[in-house]
């Protein structure tokens, strides 16, 4: 079988530009739509906006590649290096610092320059124990000589199936220096589309011997970033991916093993990409919602407690909340948790609902509701 980067004018993509037009420019409207919205937005909200669209992104990422991270530490996290408020929040582990640190030195600066060296910083910063699981691994540099060749494969030991082989590890020098000095240079190509081109290629040589598919959807948001002008972040693609994984795959896989026209990858990318701002636009109405209860609460004092629980209810809560939920979730003694919920009743934080006894639960107050 042969793969794009064996053929004999690689790296030299072609796509058919009257066939993505249309498409590239209907998302590049919605993005425009999308992010007029944003700006008349405040401060405040604009940053809440900002801080769950980064915790999507990190969250996702990773749980494409069967890594499961804790929101409430990516949140903080983010929140932490941003300057914005993080109490109440879990303390991040090592695995969460890392993705957060590569994925905001990508999308805050989205306008330095692409080197190795700042390539080899992410990498080093998704894998600081020198492992991948249990696996070591070189971390930091390009993948070297003596573990094989690196494929992509799925299946069971002995039976896989190999979906894709990259090239040779002596290539990868070279290879990577083709691709950073395009990365570089002026813009010949609209930046949406230069960011559908870059995911492709970054994957198709994979350099590292673990992380490349974070590392190719940082360099994603990264020209995302450039094409939005804009280091704030307000959709989340890598959501969108994630949502449908296994169709990603399968549409890498088919560009992988067809020729250097891409235009069938780059209208599939284009079209996520639209699916990822429609997406983002549907869920804004919440964000804000959740921004605008939590500026009513802060016009007067709430604990480290009571503003996890709050963030709880308002993120993947179910049912109503008792006292013995707000003790499990707070960690603390059901007379807290119940002198606790006292306070938030009386601002109007927290509204009882009908019945009493040991079935007494109650429910978040609208934002107007509540006092200081």
């Amino acid at each position: 079988m042969t793969y794009v980067h064996e053929l004999p004018d690689w790296p030299r993509f072609t796509w058919d530009s009257e066939a993505l037009a249309g498409t590239l420019a209907a998302v590049r409207h919605e993005q425009g739509r999308h992010l007029g919205r944003m700006e008349v937005l405040g401060f405040d909200l604009r940053a809440e906006a900002g801080l769950t669209t980064l915790t999507q992104e990190v969250v996702t990422t990773s749980a494409i590649e069967g890594e499961t991270l804790d929101p409430g530490e990516v949140r903080s996290s983010i929140a932490s290096r941003l300057g914005l408020e993080a109490a109440g929040l879990p303390r991040p582990g090592r695995d969460v610092e890392g993705v957060v640190e590569m994925m905001l030195d990508a999308t805050q600066q989205f306008r330095a320059p692409l080197t190795a060296e700042r390539l080899f910083d992410w990498h080093a910063a998704l894998f600081p124990t020198g492992r991948s699981g249990i696996r070591p691994i070189t971390v930091g540099a390009w993948r070297k000589p003596g573990r094989g060749p690196m494929q992509v494969v799925s299946g069971r030991v002995g039976r896989e199936t190999v979906h894709f082989r990259a090239p040779d590890t002596e290539l990868v020098p070279a290879e990577m220096q083709a691709f950073l000095d395009w990365f570089n240079a002026p813009l010949q190509q609209d930046p949406v589309l230069q960011a559908g081109v870059a995911h492709l290629w970054f994957l198709s040589i994979h350099p590292f011997d673990d992380g490349n598919g974070r590392i190719a959807r940082a360099l994603t948001d990264m020209l995302l970033a450039r094409a939005d002008g804009s280091e704030e972040r307000f959709y989340s693609m890598s959501s969108a991916i994630e949502a449908e994984r296994s169709e990603y795959y399968r549409q890498l896989e088919a560009a992988q093993h067809g020729g250097l026209d891409i235009t069938a990858w780059l209208a599939w990318f284009l079209d996520c990409l639209d699916r990822t701002i429609r997406a983002a636009r549907r869920t804004l109405a919440s964000v804000l919602q959740k921004a605008r209860l939590w500026q009513q609460i802060n016009q007067g004092s709430v604990n480290d407690r009571q503003r996890r629980v709050i963030n709880r209810m308002l993120d993947d809560f179910q049912g109503h909340l008792s006292t013995s939920k707000y003790a499990k979730l707070a960690k603390c003694s059901t007379d807290t948790a119940l002198r606790d919920i006292q306070e938030l009743v009386a601002r109007g934080i927290l509204i009882k609902n009908p019945g009493g006894g040991r079935s007494t639960s109650y429910r978040l107050g609208a934002p107007e509701g509540i006092t200081a």
